[in-house]
């Protein structure tokens, strides 16, 4: 029996959860349809405790007049974060973090920001973050553009200086946290969009990033794509794959720095060239980068997992928007998301020695686990790890040969067999199959003692290493119950 460590994957998928074109989708349901965990969940919050309406969301404000737009309000239409000033961290979008990290995935965090704060605005957002490992955050993203409703508070000078004095907070004040600058891409006369007035804020970054899109409908959902409107547009794949290419290249030459270069947003919308165009489009993405072998690229965030409009891998069913619609991109992305290009790596660690084993839960690029063989010599008609009261407390991620699988605390017992399902994936030949234990943060927080809940002011950062790593036991081994043969054949025999 061996520990296994998980490393990061030579493009990391991120996968976008809930934004102003959809709600959050819980986790479990996301894993079932993918069958395995991505990198990270990127949510989307806005931050405007000045404002008078605030915390109102934007589209149930009343603004006297009828809505132009998509960001024609007081301050962008995500769900309000209600932490920060107001302290709420029993709310949104906490609970969602806790769930993400419960299934040993990573907060990729989003938030639009009243550009006129103060520092002293942002270190409760710092101390808000500190419980929850190590969270990627994103401000003010698009800030080369106008459409957002920052953008139209502050000049783009002060927008950059917001971004930096963010930095040196979070860095002070939650180290854990990485700060991503979404800012211009690279234009045609070989600059990037507004990099003077934003050479500062990529210098404080500790990763670059650049939203694009394949096709996009910006206009929804104000109008629809036809012969008779314009808010609408198709690109070629390769050019845009160039252009982020060639903005990484451009952030090097300009900073003098390297850093990891991520793309925050991601996707073609269904609603230009319709749902197979938009698969192949994201299809011809994926395959150009896993052929450069320039590996330029760290991680990407498709947007987003199910969309009110065509953006997702499945559409808001406008009967009930509990339920999605699955989109032919579906089952595209689920293919690729499985291959090795995309995956963590699992490698080989240390002997894990005698029970109980104390496993280390980084992050979804940096933990370890156990490994365990299973040897199959044909296909089981029953496969399952049965937890006994030592084990049935734990929060428990499961990988076997590729699909992950959930153990919440509680859980008495976990079904493997649906990796059998799908005819590809029987045993055609006896062989040694590995299995994975894995233990994330049972309630998704850090801690810096053992069994100590977060309550009041969060705790301060004195010992850094319970910022970044979750420390937990697995006592002994979940019982595995197999069976290669139906021990009921004969009809008559049952009958008896």
């Amino acid at each position: 029996m061996n520990k296994v460590i998980l490393t990061p994957a030579t493009c990391a998928l991120d996968m976008g959860d809930g934004s102003e074109r959809g709600l959050y989708v819980n986790q479990d349901y996301i894993l079932q349809k993918l069958k395995k965990v991505h990198r990270g969940i990127s949510l989307m919050y806005s931050y405007y405790p000045n404002d008078k309406e605030w915390p109102t969301r934007a589209c149930e404000i009343d603004t006297g007049r009828e809505s132009t737009g998509a960001w024609d309000s007081p301050y962008e239409n995500y769900f309000p974060y209600r932490g920060g000033r107001e302290g709420l961290r029993d709310n949104e979008p906490f609970n969602f973090m806790k769930e993400i990290r419960r299934h040993g995935m990573d907060v990729v965090l989003t938030l639009t920001i009243d550009p006129h704060l103060k520092e002293e605005d942002i270190i409760p957002i710092a101390k808000d973050l500190r419980p929850y490992g190590r969270v990627l955050l994103r401000i003010n993203h698009e800030c080369t553009g106008d459409w957002f409703c920052y953008t139209k508070r502050a000049t783009y000078q002060e927008i950059a200086d917001f971004f930096v004095m963010t930095c040196k907070v979070m860095h002070k004040y939650a180290p854990n946290v990485k700060m991503i600058l979404c800012a211009g891409m690279y234009m045609s006369d070989g600059k990037l969009e507004m990099e003077d007035i934003f050479l500062e804020a990529h210098k404080a970054a500790d990763i670059w990033s650049g939203d694009n899109y394949l096709s996009l409908h910006w206009g929804w959902p104000n109008d629809i794509v036809s012969k008779d409107t314009i808010n609408y547009a198709r690109y070629s794949v390769k050019e845009v794959y160039e252009k982020c290419k060639l903005t990484y290249k451009r952030l090097k030459k300009i900073t003098g720095q390297d850093k990891p270069m991520v793309l925050s947003e991601l996707n073609a919308d269904g609603d230009v060239a319709g749902p197979f165009a938009q698969s192949n489009m994201m299809k011809e993405f994926m395959e150009l980068l896993q052929a450069d072998k320039e590996k330029w690229l760290s991680a990407f965030t498709f947007y987003q997992f199910r969309d009110d409009g065509r953006l997702g891998l499945e559409i808001t069913d406008p009967n009930n928007s509990e339920i999605g619609i699955e989109q032919p991109i579906m089952a595209m992305y689920r293919e690729q998301l499985h291959r090795p290009f995309f995956s963590q790596k699992i490698k080989k660690g240390e002997d894990a020695g005698e029970f109980p084993v104390k496993l280390r839960w980084g992050g979804a690029e940096d933990a370890e686990g156990i490994e365990v063989p299973v040897k199959l010599s044909k296909t089981p008609v029953q496969f399952e790890l049965h937890f006994n009261d030592k084990l049935i407390p734990l929060n428990m991620m499961i990988e076997f040969n590729g699909w992950w699988f959930y153990k919440a605390p509680g859980t008495k017992y976990v079904d493997l067999m649906p990796y059998f399902f799908e005819s590809k994936n029987a045993v055609k030949k006896p062989g040694t199959f590995k299995l994975h234990y894995f233990l994330p943060p049972a309630d998704g927080m850090n801690c810096p003692q053992k069994g100590c809940k977060p309550a009041g002011d969060p705790y301060e950062v004195k010992d850094g290493d319970w910022l970044y790593n979750y420390y937990a036991e697995l006592p002994e081994l979940p019982e595995i119950s197999l069976l290669e043969k139906a021990v009921c054949i004969k009809t008559t025999k049952c009958i008896k």
